[in-house]
């Protein structure tokens, strides 16, 4: 929430953004990408709209019309279905069939893409590791485990693991990141043991009696490990984590890690009627 310090004036011309999810209140969104429209004198806010899977359908229809909505946000369970609303991606959403962000575009559609995982690996980047030639473990295939798989491999991982309670979704992940090229991909397990990095893109934890998306007593204090939740700020798995020694970042880090993109990407020149 803003403190009695911070001034924002809202009006009828301000710029509207949405983060759209189910659930949403464990977002950290709305702050602070409000604040930082305001840092740089944008008069723009986003706001969190909760919305079921079997709505988001009719949510988008209406976001068409809505002549001062200019972005939205995309988190659980939506970066899928948002994907094929766009009119347009980027290279990296095309690849990976989803987004996690949406700019309208001048003709009045929307352009989107997938950064998730520029935000994962700048976390982990700014808590001192390289992911370069390292071996890791990806829990998690849906949209933000797709995007940080993709963008481990290209930070130059030698071997991704990939592991799923949903075998075919699993599996469509791991053939489609082999026709990169590039790092050894294969399908993983919760068994975290003789891994460097560790990356959880599932939403184990976040409700109290989640299990653990791996078996921690497998896991070596050098082992980074890294986790998509921002609520609770310290997952179950990175306090465990921590216990152990390991060095972690978290879903908050990684937002940190986003923001600055995301402004950018909302605000381009091209998205400006």
């Amino acid at each position: 929430m803003w403190d009695k310090t911070m001034n924002l004036n809202l009006t009828g011309a301000t710029r509207l953004n949405m983060i759209v999810g189910d659930p949403i209140a464990q977002v950290k969104a709305p702050e602070g990408m409000t604040k930082a429209f305001a840092d740089i004198g944008h008069d723009g806010i986003l706001v969190p709209v909760q919305v079921d899977p079997r709505d988001l359908g009719a949510l988008l229809t209406v976001a068409d019309s809505l002549k001062n909505l200019d972005g939205i946000i995309v988190t659980v369970p939506h970066k899928f279905a948002c994907f094929a609303h766009c009119g347009s991606v980027s290279a990296r959403a095309g690849f990976l069939g989803a987004v996690n962000i949406m700019r309208r575009r001048q003709d009045g559609g929307w352009h989107g893409d997938m950064v998730d995982g520029l935000g994962f690996v700048g976390a982990v980047r700014g808590k001192n590791c390289d992911p370069h030639g390292k071996r890791a473990l990806l829990v998690g295939a849906g949209g933000a485990g797709s995007a940080i798989a993709m963008a481990l491999v290209e930070a130059g991982v030698s071997q991704l693991a990939v592991h799923d309670a949903d075998a075919s979704r699993r599996d469509r992940l791991v053939a489609r990141l082999k026709t990169l090229g590039r790092s050894d991909i294969m399908i993983g397990s919760s068994d975290p043991e003789g891994y460097d990095l560790v990356a959880n893109a599932t939403p184990a934890g976040m409700k109290a009696g989640d299990p653990l998306p791996v078996d921690v007593t497998k896991l070596a204090p050098t082992t980074f490990v890294g986790c998509v939740i921002t609520a609770p700020a310290a997952s179950p798995l990175i306090e465990a984590a921590r216990r152990l020694g390991c060095p972690t970042s978290t879903g908050t880090d990684m937002y940190n890690a986003l923001q600055s993109s995301m402004v950018d990407f909302l605000l381009a020149p091209e998205a400006r009627a």
